[in-house]
């Protein structure tokens, strides 16, 4: 059941795709932007997950099954969407994983399955997505890292992956505009959620943790996904319209820079 607090956003009707939302952080997104009155679109690569993702869900809600790290996935998620809505107003683009070889025992395979998940995961269906989003005007949220602004001792593959998707959102913010498209990203810090890095992290070091919060992070705690998809659906929204290419930070104060 979504206990979320509404934050009337102005999206009302809005229909919203967020890839990778069967679970973690893009579920969390989704049950926001729900809440917020959005008709929302799940997908996700597991048929299951998927199914069970959206009965959390008792109105206003599809999925769709598709791997946005193929160009032909991508394409086909959004003819659906097309012949369904002939709209969309929301695209968040989630899909992403840091679980990669320690740096120095990088790969070209490597190289190449780390930039499919977090970089072109999201260029991908942006796209695909583009022309039918220019017909009434819309609002792009891609979820990057603080990894892509600072070198914090992730997988340089994951860093470099998103240093690239921080780089593209700034980049294409200006001709995306022209279409009437705003785009922007969110970089989250450390989140804990059932099943998270973090989450294992703390059952198996909880004092190597505590001591890395207090010594890294100003709030000295881990984040909550919640905190997270607030932010990306304000972003998401009318009510943030004079944002664009932008990559807003949530990492209880991590960053140096």
């Amino acid at each position: 059941m979504n206990n979320e607090v509404k934050m009337d956003l102005e999206l009302s009707d809005k229909i919203a795709l967020i890839t990778g939302s069967s679970s973690g952080l893009g579920l969390c997104i989704a049950r926001t932007l729900h809440n917020e009155g959005c008709h929302i679109i799940l997908n996700g690569r597991c048929r299951r997950r998927l199914a069970a993702a959206a009965t959390e869900f008792s109105e206003r809600i599809d999925r769709i099954l598709g791997d946005v790290t193929s160009p032909d996935n991508a394409s086909e998620i959004v003819r659906k969407i097309k012949r369904k809505y002939n709209r969309l107003d929301v695209l968040i683009c989630n899909v992403g994983s840091g679980s990669s070889v320690a740096p120095g025992l990088e790969t070209p395979d490597e190289w190449r399955r780390m930039f499919d998940l977090n970089f072109f995961s999201a260029t991908n269906i942006i796209e695909h997505a583009r022309p039918i989003m220019r017909v009434h005007g819309g609002n792009i949220v891609c979820i990057s890292s603080i990894c892509g602004i600072e070198i914090l001792g992730a997988p340089l593959t994951y860093s470099c992956a998103k240093a690239s998707l921080n780089h593209y959102i700034k980049g294409c913010s200006r001709p995306f505009a022209k279409d009437g498209i705003r785009i922007n990203a969110v970089a989250p810090g450390n989140l804990l959620f059932p099943g998270s890095v973090w989450d294992n992290n703390l059952k198996e070091q909880p004092d190597t943790v505590k001591t890395m919060l207090e010594k890294e992070v100003s709030l000295s705690r881990l984040g909550k996904p919640e905190e997270v998809s607030r932010l990306v659906s304000f972003l998401a929204s009318p009510t943030s319209s004079f944002c664009t290419g932008a990559v807003f930070t949530s990492d209880g104060g991590q960053l140096r820079s």
